[in-house]
């Protein structure tokens, strides 16, 4: 039972609390910081006690069942961090947005499925889960309603839609070779007899499942939604798609490969091959782009492409030590490019600014925000003793002991050029932001899109306390510092006590 509020309670109270008529936005408020902090007691409690639970049953095997196993509770964990972290930023961020309600309803009902595809304890259920995940976050891409934003909204939508449709014929044929219940067990559930003879359609079928899943995570060659949906989104949102709600696709690939069909099925056969190949592919081609990039949230849109398939390359290793990374990694780029799409929307929120030029000198401005932007970029690039660092050897490590030959090696080679291209579009941003050179200064006025407060200034003033976060915007980026350091430094002793 304990399961199920915790999943249906930020769902519920979320849409209440937003829909409920005469309240004052610091009612609201009030309300939506209740009911995250009360998800989160929840969220923990469930993580320590929770009993598994069914909220539906079709049949024997088609259930609607919630249960948390160790990965589970690693991916929730990062859910809550996150989300919370975002819920108070976006306090001061969406009070120059429209529609603030709106965005929270929304934001809560992501919440609770994000929540539930930690939980779930089938295939279905994460299916079920995935897809709503889907459904409730395309508005927070759509959040502004201009051509652009509804343009990007349905190209999120389509490519989902897609992709899901592959997991979806995934899900079908693992359920029709399953043996007993297909409740999620370590090593798969196929049954031998009936997968005697075909074993190549299911390899076909579980290849499909994984580019189908993998498109919520932007592998190649279903990644195309994701540069165009993030920059459009409020920044709270674009922080949320990236660090975490990106990541349903990533557990669907573990509980699809680890816990249905079996490392063992897939190890050595052409699948493996070709989802290392194509992750490989996607980690040198999203850095490429990143770093030819010249629009903020583009740059980090395009980076979350090489990251999360850091992710893949580990889990494609189909080893312990490949899964125990790529969990490393999910809760290292969660925390890192969290902060990095918080740090970008207050440079959009105070200053207008989008562009990466328009960033020189403002660290004397915004000494905070850039701060911790550095931090994220150091855990970003893999700097010790930062989480990206520990998530990176761990998953070099994996790919060095897959015994597969030349694809043994590549996976580190190619992992430290996308670290040396991911530092070559990030530390520059830090560099001129700190040290401009003489005759730069932030607050040019001829910069497009700047704030209207300051149009037609030709320096903005720095004592000017209207281009500065308030706390309720620098906390949350400072939290996220923190969680990136911690699994920098607590991450494999965690890992290492997981019973997968």
């Amino acid at each position: 039972m304990l399961l199920l509020i915790a999943f249906l309670f930020p769902m519920i109270a979320g849409v209440v609390a937003s829909v409920w008529p005469g309240l004052s936005g610091k009612t609201r408020k009030v309300l939506y910081a209740g009911i995250m902090l009360i998800t989160d007691a929840l969220g923990i409690a469930a993580m320590r006690i929770g009993t598994p639970g069914t909220l539906f049953a079709i049949s024997e095997q088609v259930r609607a069942q919630f249960r948390l196993d160790d990965v589970g509770r690693f991916a929730l964990a990062a859910v809550l961090i996150l989300y919370t972290a975002v819920c108070f930023y976006a306090f001061s961020y969406m009070e120059k947005e429209e529609r603030e309600s709106s965005f929270f309803a929304f934001y809560f009902v992501s919440l609770g499925a994000m929540i539930a595809v930690c939980m779930s304890g089938n295939l279905m259920t994460l299916y079920f889960s995935f897809e709503l995940a889907t459904l409730s976050s395309v508005p927070l891409v759509l959040h502004e309603m201009t051509k652009d934003a509804v343009a990007a909204g349905m190209k999120y939508l389509f490519y989902s839609i897609a992709g899901a449709l592959l997991g979806l014929l995934a899900v079908f044929f693992v359920y029709y070779y399953s043996a007993g219940s297909a409740e999620f067990v370590y090593g798969g559930f196929l049954d031998p007899a009936k997968t005697a003879g075909h074993e190549s359609v299911l390899l076909v079928v579980l290849f499909l499942g994984i580019i189908g899943f993998g498109t919520k995570a932007g592998m190649y060659p279903m990644h195309g939604w994701l540069p165009t949906a993030h920059p459009i989104a409020p920044a709270p949102a674009s922080a949320l798609l990236s660090g975490i709600i990106a990541k349903a696709g990533v557990v669907a690939v573990i509980r699809l490969v680890y816990y249905c069909a079996g490392a063992d099925f897939l190890r050595g056969t052409w699948v493996q091959t070709a989802w290392l190949c194509l992750a490989m592919l996607t980690v040198f081609m999203g850095s490429m782009m990143a770093f030819q990039e010249k629009i903020i949230k583009k740059r980090l849109a395009y980076s979350t492409i090489s990251q999360i398939s850091y992710i893949m390359v580990a889990l494609a290793c189909l080893s312990d030590d490949g899964l125990k990374g790529g969990l490393l990694q999910l809760m290292a780029h969660m925390a890192a490019k969290g902060t990095l799409f918080l740090s970008a929307g207050v440079f959009i929120c105070a200053l207008g600014f989008h562009e990466i030029h328009e960033l020189k000198g403002i660290g004397k401005r915004l000494p905070v925000t850039m701060w911790c932007f550095m931090i994220a970029a150091l855990s970003l690039v893999g700097i010790p003793p930062m989480g990206g660092f520990t998530s990176k050897w761990k998953i070099a490590a994996a790919a060095l002991g897959n015994g597969m030959g030349i694809l043994s090696v590549l996976p580190p080679i190619v992992l430290l050029i996308s670290a040396l291209l991911t530092a070559g579009y990030l530390f520059p941003v830090v560099i001129d932001a700190f040290f401009p050179g003489k005759g730069e200064a932030a607050g040019n006025a001829s910069r497009k899109g700047i704030d209207p407060v300051y149009e037609g200034m030709s320096v903005i003033p720095e004592n000017d306390d209207r281009s500065k976060p308030d706390l309720r915007m620098n906390a949350p980026m400072i939290a996220l510092c923190a969680a990136a350091l911690a699994v920098g430094v607590f991450g494999t002793q965690i890992v290492g006590r997981m019973t997968l």
